[in-house]
């Protein structure tokens, strides 16, 4: 049967083919992980300003209480997800080296719960009030404000999910999408209804057939077969091949007229409206040769990931890598002193034969980096700036453009970091214009005490 929403999306020439490794999860329906005795809660789980804790040592809250609040036009709320006593409200430098502010909940395993008061009015700002009440980010993985990315200061005329989930080992999208179909859709009108728009497209994979048939149904979205290619999940790409346009560089999705949603942020969207939840769990997949039981789980935020890999009967003998998230563009982890935030999509336990162990070398000047760079970056010559400590010249050669897909690294024979050090040296490039900033400031006060 021809569907008349169904179509192939376009091809773009560069990026990579990765093996799937999905076969562990794709299969396995979405679990409830029980409680875990304490959840840590960041008040940093989006981009933008940290929440501001709301609670003290000693005071108990519920399931779905406020306990850190949003601190500027860019932040989000954080609530809890079990019901207890606040233990602690202390800084935790957890597995990557972050020092961050967390409140400790020792869970009392009652599921006393608070609820939002149920909406009676459904305008697109009653909406976007709500999304911005329940604390609901992209949970695709970059984890900014929903609600600001929904008032877009340019006119829209395109919705698109984002359903490609190119990462491999993830099947936690893949998962949802089979089995919370009519939410996802919910959460997909009321969100195109907040945007004022009709158009929606759903961008997924060919390599999920079950899931471009089961929206296929919906004669109201467009559906996008996109080719098996990494890193179809990225905005730009897949703004491309799902429409055609091209966001330039420094540019953003809502400049070509665009507004990109991931499926998880979906169901958190219908959540907040239907079921009256602030966003307090999130659904990972944990998989990888190094856990004994892979699965998808529905996890509480906060949840430590030593309970997760416990849970999922611990890990196995010659387990060299715990990552957090995919193993493209995840982190890779110290230890297992990590927590569950809103962005988390996985955690992968690899053996040494998934991972790569290996030493790198001299860069050979083989060009594959430039050959597969999806944004048409020159890896090879950014990471010469970067160890020069050139920074600014790593920004004019475009390093601030890189998304840190990983294709590069992926396809070096020399087995470059070359990932790590763009992330680096972004880091570097910030703070030298905050500096920058701060001097200029001081100078043009000192002239106005001279005059």
């Amino acid at each position: 049967m021809k569907l008349n929403n169904l179509r192939m999306g376009k091809r773009y020439p560069y990026g990579i083919h990765v093996k799937d490794q999905k076969q562990f999860t794709s299969e396995k329906p979405i679990e409830n992980m029980p409680g875990s005795p304490k959840i840590y809660l960041s008040m940093t789980q989006h981009i933008g300003a940290p929440a501001i804790p709301v609670v003290e040592v000693g005071d108990y809250v519920k399931k779905g209480q406020l306990v850190g609040k949003e601190s500027g036009a860019i932040s989000a709320n954080i609530y809890s997800s079990v019901s207890g006593t606040v233990s602690a409200v202390c800084d935790i430098v957890n597995a990557m080296g972050q020092k961050q502010k967390y409140v400790v909940v020792d869970n009392d395993f009652k599921e006393d719960q608070i609820l939002f008061d149920e909406m009676t009015s459904f305008e697109p700002n009653d909406i976007i009030d709500r999304i911005r009440l329940a604390g609901i980010v992209g949970l695709g993985g970059a984890g900014f404000p929903t609600a600001v990315k929904l008032s877009p200061k340019s006119q829209l005329d395109c919705l698109i999910i984002n359903a490609a989930e190119c990462e491999p080992y993830l099947t936690c999208d893949y998962r949802l999408m089979l089995e919370r179909t009519e939410e996802i859709y919910k959460g997909i009108k009321y969100t195109a209804r907040a945007l004022n728009l009709n158009k929606v497209i759903v961008g997924i994979e060919a390599n999920k057939p079950k899931a471009i048939e089961i929206f296929s149904k919906y004669q109201d979205l467009e559906v996008v077969v996109l080719k098996k290619q990494y890193p179809m999940g990225s905005e730009k790409h897949l703004i491309y091949c799902t429409t055609g346009r091209k966001v330039p560089c420094g540019k953003m999705p809502f400049d070509v007229g665009v507004c990109v949603q991931n499926v998880k942020t979906m169901i958190a969207i219908y959540e907040a409206i239907e079921l009256n939840l602030p966003l307090a769990k999130t659904v990972i997949t944990v998989s990888g040769g190094g856990i004994k039981y892979p699965k998808n789980l529905r996890v509480a935020l906060g949840t430590p990931f030593a309970d997760i890999i416990e849970y999922c009967g611990g890990v196995n003998d010659d387990t060299v890598k715990v990552v957090a998230g995919g193993p493209m563009m995840g982190k890779a982890l110290t230890s297992d002193i990590q927590y569950t935030r809103k962005t988390d999509s996985g955690i992968l336990l690899l053996k040494s034969k998934e991972a790569n162990g290996e030493k790198p070398t001299n860069c050979i000047n083989c060009g594959r980096c430039a050959d597969n760079c999806p944004m048409r970056l020159i890896p090879a010559t950014m990471e010469a700036s970067i160890l020069a400590e050139d920074y600014l010249h790593a920004e004019k050669l475009g390093v601030m453009n890189c998304i840190e897909c990983g294709s590069c690294a992926y396809n070096c024979p020399a087995k470059r970091p070359l990932t790590q050090s763009f992330n680096f040296s972004k880091g570097k490039i910030k703070e030298y214009y905050i500096k920058k900033k701060a001097q200029e400031e001081k100078e043009k006060n000192q002239q106005k005490e001279e005059k």
